[in-house]
């Protein structure tokens, strides 16, 4: 591997030559901007603003830019008085635990290769220190014109450099937490330790990216002509969760499905691993109105007994039958509404005998009425004497 900075690190009064390595790689695929109408590649060139003339490489400096535009030439001579100890040194101010380091402060990542035989024991040295202590060294450095944060740690048999944002160009995430108030269960987050457990650990080297590999197989499809472009299969995106519970205990059976694992007692941690049972809610009022209902139905049965329990008048007419169930027919109905309002079981009892009591009554009255006119009306009129 070819290394892109020599120096040395600096542990106390040791001196460790090193070369400076990259530990990482990129492997995304990069495009190139063409000209559709003939396939021409379309470069940047490096145009000055004021004659308009394409600039080399050689005639190109540094300039800061102040506020109001202004630009302030900076030359390689300015740079080079300023005091940077660090230029070509590692030097290590401590060591502290791994667990100390916010992974928000990682940056990219080398190896620091021993540079020459003699180099070797010191590295060792620094190398078995580090592996015995179980801590990591904080570092100062410099790379690329500017100072910057490292920590040293083992990699295998290799000591590894990370690169650490310094501490304030890290943001406080003001505004990012949600900002209502949200209240978990028990129940739910048994459910996500399930799930959690269910997916289990994956091995690191096994992971991959789908989308470059088929980037690439596009790309040698193209190059031999045989690309036939299909419709992309988009998942839909995950919306608003309505029922969390519900959730979770769906995305705990998936994974289990997934692993070929069958679904068994326990799934779900502490919310029983089982379907969520519903029940309804009783309204308010419900039961009295199925109470006023059935005294009503009570009232109505009860007055049109009482009518067909009168005595029929011997010889009665036919009004006094129609007269009878319409004075039934209107009890009822004036129980009705009596019985709707009141909603209660006692009260419509009572009403319901004492419209009975007067239905009885009332026709018992129109019976003797309707039997007194017919006797008077069957006795003969004398005549009087001219």
């Amino acid at each position: 591997m070819r290394s892109i900075w020599n120096g040395a690190i600096s542990f106390g009064l040791v001196s460790i030559p090193i070369k400076l390595v990259n530990a990482t790689e990129s492997h995304s695929i990069s495009f190139r901007q063409i000209h559709l109408a003939d396939g021409g590649r379309v470069r940047y060139r490096k145009v000055c603003e004021l004659d308009g003339e394409e600039v080399p490489t050689a005639e190109i400096g540094k300039g800061y830019e102040e506020a109001d535009g202004s630009i302030i030439p900076i030359t390689d001579d300015d740079l080079a008085q300023l005091p940077l100890a660090t230029a070509k040194t590692i030097e290590i101010m401590s060591f502290v635990p791994a667990d100390e380091i916010d992974p928000l402060q990682m940056d990219a990542a080398y190896y620091l290769a021993a540079n020459g035989a003699t180099a070797a024991k010191p590295y060792t040295l620094l190398r078995e220190a580090l592996k015995r202590s179980r801590k990591v060294a904080i570092a100062k450095y410099a790379l690329r014109g500017r100072e910057r944060l490292g920590m040293l740690r083992v990699v295998d048999d290799v000591i590894a450099m990370h690169g650490l944002l310094w501490p304030d160009e890290i943001r406080v995430p003001e505004g990012v937490a949600p900002d209502v108030e949200v209240s978990v269960r028990d129940a739910e987050l048994d459910l996500a330790d399930a799930l959690m457990a269910t997916l289990g650990e994956v091995e690191m080297t096994s992971l991959h990216d789908d989308y470059r590999e088929a980037v690439e197989a596009m790309i040698a499809a193209k190059a031999g002509g045989a690309f036939e472009p299909s419709e992309a299969v988009v998942e839909p995106a995950g919306g608003q969760v309505i029922d969390l519970m519900a959730a979770l205990e769906k995305s705990v059976r998936a994974a289990k499905a997934s692993r070929g694992e069958a679904e068994g007692s326990g799934e779900g941690g502490g919310g029983g691993g089982g379907e969520a049972e519903v029940t309804p809610m009783r309204r308010k009022g419900a039961g009295a109105g199925t109470r006023a209902g059935a005294g009503t139905r009570a009232g109505a049965a009860a007055a049109a007994a009482a009518a067909a329990a009168a005595p029929k008048a011997v010889g009665g007419k036919k009004s006094t039958a129609a007269s009878a169930k319409k004075t039934a027919a209107s009890a009822a109905t004036k129980k009705k509404a009596t019985t709707g309002k009141s909603g209660a079981t006692k009260s419509t009892s009572a009403a319901t005998k004492s419209t009975a009591k007067s239905t009885a009554k009332s026709t018992s009255q129109a019976a003797k009425k309707t039997g007194a006119a017919a006797k008077k009306a069957a006795t003969p009129r004398k005549r009087s004497s001219a």
